[in-house]
């Protein structure tokens, strides 16, 4: 019963404090999962976002299912399901009624600002997080020609990300993968 109380608090922290979208709720989801309840390391963590994000809809609810499942079987899965989407439910109809009557104030607009400033920092950190995994698991040298290739293909040719995810994953399929041997192992 313990269990299912933290999955759901922790999947409501989330919901409650993940303004701006799934994107902006990914590093508070990894707080939780990984540093505060350890239902799982950073290294899975990675696994798990980088599979969510190349199904469709939404990514914190996609990882909440997951997690949840994970941690706790089917009721884990809707209690985290619950937790994280019934929050924003109710602050979405509290605050478009309250907004929608005062945004033309400027402490309104310099609030919704700063916001965006705070949310575009967890996404830079959580990003240095996942270069710093790429650095130590295919090499700093790929890792910087792949960040060039994908800058290349994302902002200056404009090819969709869905197609680049979706050539990846066709490529990490048909190549072989690499044994690696334990320590000591000559193979």
């Amino acid at each position: 019963m313990k269990k299912h109380w933290h999955i759901f608090i922790a999947f409501f922290r989330v919901g409650m404090l993940g303004f701006g979208g799934g994107p902006a709720s990914i590093p508070l989801i990894q707080k939780e999962v990984v540093q505060k309840y350890h239902w799982m390391d950073d290294e899975e963590f990675s696994d798990i976002l980088a599979i969510a994000n190349t199904l469709p809809g939404p990514v914190a609810t996609k990882l909440a299912g997951y997690i949840g499942y994970r941690v706790s079987g089917w009721i884990g899965m809707l209690n985290s399901l619950i937790a994280s989407v019934i929050p924003t439910v109710i602050l979405l109809i509290i605050l478009l009624r309250t907004l929608s009557g005062i945004s033309e104030f400027d402490w309104v607009k310099g609030m919704t600002a700063a916001v965006i400033a705070v949310v575009g920092m967890m996404m830079a950190v959580l990003t240095w997080q996942f270069i710093q995994k790429a650095g130590k698991g295919l090499g700093w040298i790929i890792t910087i020609i792949m960040i060039i290739i994908m800058f290349i293909l994302l902002q200056v040719i404009h090819i969709h990300p869905g197609i680049v995810i979706a050539v990846l994953l066709i490529l990490a399929l048909a190549l072989p993968v690499k044994k690696q041997g334990k320590e000591g192992d000559p193979s």
